[in-house]
């Protein structure tokens, strides 16, 4: 609520600067006018974020990231600078047109409020996300280093891959065909979905190896889902935590960067709170 009202406060400082609608002609009344619209603006805003929150259905959510705050406020100042220069011009029309002519409703006033209002409110945007993105992005960037510390952690605590083909960690992945990959799981990369198949990356003999099953990555999900360490973290990728080499994050994704092959493993919004949560 107060990025609002420090908005509305930067518009009605930039009308009392460049005082337009005939506010130039007043003295101290001007500034009782300004207020009346200050307090406008700032009814507008309440409006227009209930209409967000319970109409359009996006509630202000930190937790989605800077991008998802961003488009939200966009979605906000679309919809508040058409509702705002409609108050603003039927407050010029029943109470300043009185003292000061021309400031009747018409569409040239209105056109003329709404590129004002349009310019301080795009103004004021540029400020507010330039804001926004730093501080998510330092936010961002604290809760990687936090989770690279845990992977850290989970890594060096780990069972090493091992070259026996025999082992106790030893799974056997099947698909729908008589195809199987047999490997030990602590040497198991990721398996991505491709198509009707999944790929199966994995560690055999210091080499990385890659094999194609006919499978679904549901399906190789169930299998492992006695490994806690294999994580979904994509709808088309499931991840080894102990194989992962470092998390880099940025405004717009993070990502998983794996040992031996370096490939970089997208982690999607929705499976970004499982895989925090298998790191902690």
């Amino acid at each position: 609520m107060m990025t609002r009202i420090t908005s509305v406060s930067f518009v009605a400082v930039a009308l009392a600067v460049f005082k337009p609608f005939g506010l130039d002609t007043w003295q101290w009344q001007a500034y009782i006018h300004l207020l009346a619209i200050w307090a406008i603006g700032v009814a507008v805003c309440i409006i227009v974020d209930l209409i967000l929150k319970y109409i359009v259905r996006m509630p202000r959510s930190f937790k989605k990231g800077v991008g998802y705050i961003i488009r939200r406020n966009l979605w906000f100042q679309c919809i508040n600078t058409p509702l705002v220069s409609l108050a603003i011009c039927l407050y010029r029309h029943f109470v300043i047109n009185e003292y000061v002519a021309g400031n009747q409703l018409s569409v040239v006033n209105y056109i003329e409020t709404l590129l004002i209002i349009a310019f301080c409110s795009f103004t004021i945007g540029l400020y507010w996300r330039f804001k926004f993105r730093s501080k998510y992005l330092a936010v961002e960037l604290e809760e990687t280093r936090q989770l690279n510390e845990q992977l850290k952690k989970i890594t060096a605590s780990a069972p090493q891959p091992s070259n026996e083909t025999k082992a106790p960690d030893t799974v056997t992945l099947t698909g729908n065909t008589n195809d199987t990959i047999e490997l030990n799981i602590a040497n198991l990369q990721y398996i991505e979905a491709v198509g009707n198949y999944v790929k199966v990356c994995y560690m055999r003999d210091g080499e990385v190896h890659t094999d194609m099953l006919r499978a679904t990555s549901k399906q190789m999900e169930d299998d492992l889902k006695a490994y806690p360490m294999i994580v979904r973290c994509h709808r088309a990728f499931l991840v080894n935590l102990a194989q992962v080499e470092q998390i880099i994050s940025n405004a717009h994704a993070m990502q998983l960067i794996m040992k031996h092959t370096n490939d970089a493993i997208p982690v999607s919004r929705s499976n970004m709170q499982g895989v925090k949560e298998a790191l902690s």
